[in-house]
């Protein structure tokens, strides 16, 4: 008897195991969840916790906007050009889209955002930053995306008001317009400020991979103008 309630254990384990994430927090919050699943969620949101303390690049609410409301869209809508995808999409009190998840590979600023991915325009419409469903190249940089905490916690790209790339956190270690740059990941330059760009395309400043010049590896450069 005690094997047999064993084995059922395990088999509800593995069926929940299988159902997608927004079912199995479901389970979970009505008490029907196995322990170790609730432990699991506690220690996902632990490390989102920490995350967002630490590298305020991995948040949620790394855009710095209160001011916007949460709406659900019922089937693929286009909103301000974009292809938003069905699901939750955010927008400013006056009206304006903020944030929404692309439902295809398109144009935003100078790069070309693949599917999946969340773009932020600011209040005018102009890009902002965008979280990337995976690593991509943009402007001869490749920028982070992805991540294991999920894509609303994931690295930012942003961008000038003029789509010129602003700032990223690049997928892996790169040489960067001949400067040695560290990657952007947590045991990277995850708890710094990336590589930043001025709107002219140079670059401004980044975490060495390496020793460089005067430079220390861990330590930051900053290209004098």
């Amino acid at each position: 008897m005690f094997s047999s309630a064993i084995d059922h254990k395990i088999r509800s384990s593995r069926s929940l195991a299988l159902r997608p994430l927004w079912k199995q927090q479901k389970i979970a919050a009505e008490g029907n969840c196995p322990m170790h699943l609730r432990l699991t969620r506690s220690y996902r949101l632990s490390i989102l916790i920490f995350a967002a303390l630490c590298c305020p690049q991995f948040s949620p609410v790394a855009d710095g906007q209160s001011q916007t409301v949460r709406k659900t869209l019922d089937k693929l809508t286009e909103l301000q050009g974009y292809p938003c995808a069905k699901g939750y999409a955010w927008f400013f009190l006056d009206g304006p889209m903020r944030r929404c998840t692309v439902d295809r590979e398109v144009a935003f600023g100078e790069a070309t955002v693949p599917a999946g991915s969340m773009i932020a325009l600011t209040r005018e419409g102009k890009p902002d930053f965008v979280q990337l469903s995976h690593d991509t190249v943009i402007s001869g940089s490749n920028c982070g995306g992805g991540g294991w905490l999920g894509l609303a916690e994931g690295l930012t790209t942003s961008f000038y008001p003029s789509g010129k790339l602003k700032q990223c956190f690049l997928a892996s270690d790169q040489t960067v317009q001949g400067v040695p740059c560290m990657n952007g990941g947590f045991f990277g330059d995850g708890m710094g400020g990336g590589t930043k760009f001025r709107e002219d395309g140079t670059l401004a400043s980044c975490r060495l991979a390496k020793d460089f010049g005067k430079w220390r590896r861990g330590e930051r450069f900053v290209r004098v103008p």
